[in-house]
């Protein structure tokens, strides 16, 4: 009888821990217990005279400590995952009330003027600034020469047709053009005061005005 028992818990745990491994170990993983206590029945039921296959015992045994050892990595990543987002949390709490300076396009106009950081690997003779709004349109254009390096560009709000823009969001886009007509990159960044955040994603977004900011994407801070 007892061999019967072995041979009954024997088959179910090969057939849970070796034809159906993937689905089984997520179970087991879910009911840890109940998988300990199946070892433990299993010892207890053995007779001494038909004992456990060995290999086999030994395979459920190597299964078990696999287990074991998924479960606690999963809580040692939860734990260290929840660490960090309070880390996160935390250290975007600190930006609020600050200037920050960022990558990205978009800037708020907010007391008359939007300031963009512009960075050229060299000069451009020529360059179209365009201000664009939130559709899309652009609202303003200005035509001058940018020099090497980083430099700051001030839109007043005034557009084309000379109205002075509502405040809100607005992105800029520059193309600009060498002394021999060759295209030269530039990089945007903007500046903007952090009134808020946004928790319910992933990363940390600040809020400056109607500008969202990733905090990877923040390359300075200052005081207001």
């Amino acid at each position: 009888m007892a061999s019967g028992v072995t041979s009954a818990a024997s088959q179910a745990a090969a057939q849970g821990g070796m034809s159906e491994a993937g689905r089984d170990r997520r179970a087991i993983a879910q009911n840890f217990d109940q998988f300990l206590t199946l070892l433990t029945t299993q010892l207890q039921a053995q007779s001494p005279l038909d004992p456990l296959d060995t290999n086999q015992f030994t395979q459920q045994l190597v299964q078990f400590a696999s287990v074991e050892q998924q479960i606690k990595t999963n809580e040692m990543l939860g734990s260290l995952l929840t660490s960090t987002r309070a880390a996160n949390v935390s250290t975007a709490s600190s930006f609020i009330g600050k200037r920050i300076e960022a990558m990205g396009r978009e800037a708020q106009l907010e007391n008359g003027q939007a300031t963009w950081s512009l960075t050229l690997p060299r000069a451009a003779s020529r360059a179209a600034v365009e201000i664009l709004d939130a559709t899309g349109r652009v609202v303003a254009t200005r035509q001058q020469a940018l020099q090497a390096g980083k430099q700051s560009f001030v839109w007043d709000g005034r557009t084309d047709t000379g109205a002075v823009a509502p405040p809100g969001s607005y992105a800029i886009r520059v193309q600009g053009l060498d002394a021999a007509g060759q295209p030269v990159e530039v990089s945007t960044t903007f500046s903007g005061n952090v009134t808020g955040l946004d928790l319910t994603g992933a990363e940390p977004v600040l809020i400056a005005g109607n500008v969202r900011v990733p905090l990877s994407q923040v390359t300075g801070v200052s005081q207001t």
